[in-house]
C-alpha cells in the first residue's frame, strides 16, 4: 500500500502517491536549479507548475489520486530535463521515455486559444486576443474593424460580451496557449526571460530620455546663459 500526500501545484490542491510525490520533487527540484541564475526564475516556476496543475486536472478526468503514470505523461508533455537542456540534481529521475515515446512526444498540439491581451490593450485587450488567435501581426486592422463595427451598431454589445466571457492571460502558459506554440517548460523559460530583457531595455531607454531632459534643463544653468536666463524669467 503507497502512502498518499496532500499537495499544492501551482495553487491546485492535488493528492499524490509516494512514487509519483518523490519524482515531481526531483523534476521541480532540477527546474529551480536549472533556472536559478534567471532574473524570472520564480515566476518561470510558477508558471510552469500552473501549466503542470492545469495538465494534471486534464490527466485524473474524475479520479483524486496522481500517480507515475499520470505524472510521466505530463512530464512528456513540459519536457524532460535533457529536451530543456536541465543537468538532473540526481540519478533518481533518469527520462523513462523511449525512442518512440520522444518522437510522439513532439507530435503533440495544444492548439490556440482565445484570451485577451492586457499587455497590448487599448480598452480590454479583446482585439489583440483575437489578432493573436487568428495569427495577424499588427491588431491595428482588428481594431479599426470593431471601431467600424461599433459605429455601425453592431459591434458595441459584442465587444463588451467578449471582454466579460473571455479570460486575460495571466500566466507566460496563457499567452503561449494564445499564439498556439508549445506549452512547455523551454518555452516558458524563454518567453519569461524575453519579457524581463524588454522590460530593462523600456526602463534604460527612459532613463536615457530623462538624462537628457536633465541635461537640456542644466544647460541653462551656466554661468553664460545666466543673463538670458534672468532676462526669461523677468
Amino acid at each position: 500500500m503507497n502512502k498518499i500526500f496532500n499537495i499544492n501545484l501551482g495553487g491546485y490542491p492535488f493528492v499524490i502517491d509516494d512514487d509519483a510525490y518523490d519524482h515531481l520533487k526531483w523534476y521541480v527540484e532540477t527546474i529551480k536549479s536549472h533556472f536559478a541564475d534567471s532574473e524570472g526564475c520564480e515566476e518561470i516556476v510558477g508558471d510552469i507548475e500552473v501549466r503542470m496543475a492545469e495538465l494534471f486536472e486534464e490527466k485524473l478526468s474524475g479520479q483524486s489520486i496522481i500517480s507515475k503514470k499520470e505524472l510521466d505523461e505530463v512530464i512528456k508533455i513540459m519536457g524532460t530535463p535533457e529536451d530543456f537542456g536541465a543537468q538532473a540534481k540526481s540519478d533518481f529521475g533518469t527520462s523513462t521515455a523511449t525512442g518512440s515515446d520522444k518522437k510522439k512526444k513532439y507530435k503533440i498540439k495544444t492548439g490556440k486559444r482565445l484570451f485577451r491581451d492586457e499587455e497590448d490593450k487599448v480598452i480590454g485587450g479583446v482585439c489583440s486576443g483575437i489578432a493573436a488567435y487568428l495569427g495577424i501581426e499588427d491588431p491595428l486592422w482588428v481594431r479599426l474593424i470593431t471601431v467600424v463595427l461599433i459605429f455601425s451598431g453592431i459591434g458595441f454589445i459584442p465587444y463588451i460580451l467578449l471582454w466579460i466571457i473571455v479570460p486575460a492571460a495571466k500566466t507566460s502558459g496563457d499567452r503561449l496557449s494564445m499564439k498556439g506554440e508549445p506549452v512547455n517548460i523551454h518555452n516558458i523559460g524563454k518567453m519569461v526571460e524575453e519579457g524581463i530583457e524588454d522590460f530593462s531595455e523600456k526602463v534604460s531607454d527612459l532613463g536615457k530620455d530623462l538624462g537628457g531632459k536633465k541635461k537640456g534643463i542644466a544647460h541653462f544653468s551656466t554661468k553664460e546663459e545666466a543673463p538670458y536666463r534672468r532676462g526669461f524669467l523677468l
